[in-house]
């Protein structure tokens, strides 16, 4: 067997522009190599907080962090490069145009694929935590809109322990009280959406939960591993003969 070399470590074709977070990562989020059949690399961009990437205006001095940690990702060696966030999806198109390799910043790429999956007139529930930092905007970073493939932003309460948890980044958590917390989301979804279809997380974090959200709303559920594994399928073909 002959080998080329170029980089230091291998095996791990896909990576991951993480957040710079401490709070803990059960199996299931991006964040826990644990998630995945196979390993990823993680590359942490410094000072890239939660706060300053949700919202109408996402902090643009962060682009240039996540193309240089992209661009090392590159020459480390991996096929592909995703994020640890979905609200990084207005920078998908400066990032990928950066790198010789494929970018899906953002799980919301899925969309129009479920859209076309699904018999007409049904809603995607597009899951995230709070709602109102969500817009249109986002959806057109990843190439689609509002306008063109009906979703329903989904959010949580505002005393959720979800957020508190992940975005104002607290160091311990409770799996069973997050459980519930999406459990609620999903039944408020169902009750309130007139015509429900799919549902797609937003938010890496939520990955953990998917089976539960599943058996309760009796939808697909779409979230940043699908993304990940499809890509690495894709990557990988099974070999049949």
């Amino acid at each position: 067997m002959k080998l080329k070399g170029g980089h230091t470590t291998y095996g791990q074709q896909i990576g991951v522009l993480m957040l710079d977070t401490f709070f803990p990562r059960p199996p299931g989020d991006i964040g826990n190599n644990a998630s995945f059949d196979f390993p990823v690399k993680y590359k942490i961009v410094k000072g890239a907080h939660a706060t300053k990437i949700m919202g109408d205006h996402p902090d643009l001095a962060l682009i240039e962090p996540f193309i240089v940690a992209a661009k090392e990702l590159e020459v480390e060696g991996v096929r592909a490069i995703t994020t640890s966030c979905g609200f990084l999806g207005p920078f998908q198109k400066q990032i990928a145009s950066q790198v010789g390799i494929p970018v899906f910043t953002s799980s919301l790429m899925q969309a129009p694929l479920i859209h076309a999956m699904l018999p007409p007139g049904k809603i995607i529930g597009v899951f995230t935590e709070r709602a109102h930092n969500m817009n249109d905007a986002h959806f057109k970073g990843v190439g689609w809109s509002m306008d063109h493939i009906p979703v329903q932003i989904q959010g949580m309460k505002p005393d959720a322990q979800f957020p508190a948890t992940y975005i104002e980044g607290r160091r311990e958590l409770d799996t069973d009280v997050l459980k519930e917390e999406m459990l609620e989301m999903t039944r408020e979804f169902m009750a309130s959406c007139p015509n429900p279809g799919a549902i797609l997380f937003e938010c890496t974090n939520m990955c953990p939960f998917s089976s539960f959200v599943a058996v309760e709303s009796g939808l697909p559920v779409f979230d940043i591993n699908t993304l990940i594994n499809t890509f690495y399928s894709a990557a990988n073909p099974r070999r049949y003969l």
